[in-house]
């Protein structure tokens, strides 16, 4: 298979994952239920936000935290319509809007019925999103590199130890009846410093200068290895995770000839 075809890359990586598919079901309790009952509830099930309903309908919210005496109803806040998701907003969505608010209720079959907070974003399915953009953005980058040099001009960039490892890589690969050009057992890294010493090129990605590239690919690898090892992801790679979601469009695009 062509690797310009990435089967519908669109459906996978905009549409395929939703909120709905990571949220949390929004606890909720009647205006009048006493404070009391609903903080015992909350601790119980290690819940920090309930909902709060009015006329049968979750439309405002309580903190564990701030819950006292008197009725629950008494300590809820409106929900603002800036802390409300669509149930089919996808991930990109959802990290841009929780990168302006700790967490986000989620509507769906026309209610409010589920909260979804950055914790969430450590769940595997979100986890296999962040993986495989990362993997799509080295597949971009060689399909670029291959466009923009004849034969292996590229070679000239990268040092001459970097050329060994790959040429190992490619033997081994070759010994298990594979076979691989040189530029495909390149590391992620090499691709990236092709990209970012090569202005024709950093220009196509959107690079503003050489130091920014490095300082971008710097910290793709590092969330890349957080991923892989099961690290923080929210804690350590909070900013790379919003600026991929903020180049979505591009990250899929770029390379196809439509950017």
């Amino acid at each position: 298979m062509s690797r310009d075809s990435y089967y519908d890359i669109d459906k996978i990586f905009l549409r395929g994952l939703t909120v709905r598919d990571i949220a949390e079901p929004l606890p909720s309790f009647d205006y009048q239920t006493p404070a009391n009952n609903v903080l015992g509830a909350m601790e119980a099930k290690n819940f920090h936000i309930a909902g709060i309903r009015q006329d049968g309908f979750v439309c405002r919210y309580v903190e564990r935290e701030e819950l006292g005496k008197g009725t629950c109803g008494q300590y809820s806040h409106p929900i603002e319509p800036a802390k409300i998701l669509p149930g089919h907003a996808s991930l990109s969505e959802l990290v841009l809007a929780l990168n302006q608010v700790p967490y986000l209720f989620v509507h769906f079959l026309g209610e409010i019925g589920g909260v979804v907070t950055r914790a969430d974003l450590q769940d595997p399915p979100v986890r296999m999103w962040l993986f495989g953009l990362i993997t799509l953005i080295e597949i971009r980058f060689l399909t670029i590199i291959e466009r923009r040099f004849q034969g292996d001009e590229w070679q000239e960039i990268l040092s001459q130890s970097r050329l060994e490892k790959a040429t190992a890589l490619q033997a081994e690969r070759q010994r298990r009846n594979q076979n691989p050009s040189l530029l495909e057992c390149l590391q992620f890294s090499d691709k990236a410093q092709i990209i970012i010493r090569d202005s024709q090129l950093r220009q196509q990605i959107g690079f503003s200068s050489r130091r920014r590239g490095e300082e971008v690919i710097k910290n793709l690898e590092k969330l890349r290895n957080n991923l892989a090892h099961a690290q923080d992801i929210v804690l350590l790679d909070w900013e790379t995770i919003v600026g991929i979601s903020e180049n979505l469009e591009t990250v899929i695009r770029v390379g196809t000839g439509k950017e």
